[in-house]
């Protein structure tokens, strides 16, 4: 549903899904610098939310998803996996428990699905599910500081929180300065949680069996997941960023595909890309043809049991002279 804070005066729509709430209101990168002050909100009430009630609610949810949720304690904000029998992300979950009742918000467009699956799994237990978006708006004051409001206060958030406000689009490009990976931009049907670095932050390694948990097992213990997350500097004299989708190159051999990518106010052009994990890590790429700088995410061998240089984590590559990044 469309939010009343584009009537706000300066705001611009965003992109699709995301095209219900502001990209920005005309302070790109003042919008930015705020938010990653603490000194703004993000109205992000496009995306949707679930409630699951009951007194089963979080023992019943544990052994569906792949996070420890039996012992979540009220007011703790959480994520989760929903997988595939071959551990293949089928739904992200970011969730609280408010001592009653789980609230989850997911992606612009999923509630359906997720109720309906859930619904098809409460065999006895006394569990209810049910969407509530039209109740609820999720609201954030940075990356992974998430709140849901009423959705009647959605027009006053700003003086209730006592922030200004900030775009998606501000959002955004911190999420993705953050190696914060988006469900649908940077996943795909053949995603699994080990390729854009979800384990301990949306996987529990340690709890008891849920689908799909034999695929993150095996590649935690023997490591060489088949494709990994990177973050790319991309090339500022270039006045287009990648698309979704767009094709990621290595010496004209198509190696991935970009999934987010923002300008930031301090990095100049950025971006999420998911490549084959044989890529090197040092290697220069195009990125829907403009020039990238790598820097690494996800290990080629990430798993428990596979030794990797530390020193790979976070490293950023340089490009040759001739690609400069500006």
């Amino acid at each position: 549903m469309r939010s009343p804070l584009l009537d706000v005066p300066g705001a611009v729509a965003a992109d699709a899904p995301d095209d219900v709430v502001a990209g920005h209101y005309g302070d790109l990168y003042g919008e930015q610098r705020a938010l990653a002050r603490g000194e703004a909100v993000v109205d992000r009430s496009n995306r949707e939310v679930v409630r699951i009630s009951g007194p089963d609610r979080l023992t019943w949810l544990n052994d569906l998803s792949s996070q420890q949720l039996k012992t979540l304690a009220p007011g703790h904000w959480t994520q989760t996996l929903l997988l595939d029998a071959q551990g293949r992300l089928e739904h992200h979950l970011t969730l609280i428990d408010d001592g009653e009742s789980v609230l989850a918000h997911v992606e612009p467009g999923t509630a359906a699905d997720l109720v309906g699956f859930l619904d098809r799994m409460r065999f006895m237990l006394r569990v209810e599910v049910a969407d509530v978006t039209a109740d609820f708006a999720v609201v954030s004051t940075g990356v992974g500081d998430d709140r849901l409001i009423p959705r009647d206060l959605l027009p006053v958030v700003d003086e209730e929180l006592g922030r200004r406000l900030a775009g998606l689009w501000a959002y955004e490009a911190l999420r993705i300065e953050a190696h914060v990976p988006r469900e649908g931009f940077d996943t795909d049907h053949k995603t699994i949680p080990h390729e854009v670095g979800w384990i301990g932050t949306a996987v529990q390694l340690d709890k008891g069996c849920y689908r799909g948990q034999e695929t993150v097992a095996r590649v935690h213990n023997l490591g060489h997941p088949p494709r990994r997350l990177v973050f790319l500097h991309l090339d500022g004299s270039v006045d287009t960023l990648p698309p979704h989708g767009a094709p990621v190159t290595l010496d004209g051999a198509e190696v991935g595909v970009v999934g987010s990518s923002a300008r930031h106010h301090e990095l100049g052009p950025v971006a999420l890309a998911v490549v084959k994990r044989t890529v090197p890590v040092d290697a220069t790429l195009l990125a829907g043809g403009v020039a990238a700088a790598q820097e690494v995410v996800v290990p080629p061998d990430a798993g428990r049991n596979v030794a990797i240089d530390p020193a790979l984590r976070g490293r950023k590559f340089d490009v040759p002279a001739g690609r400069r990044l500006v």
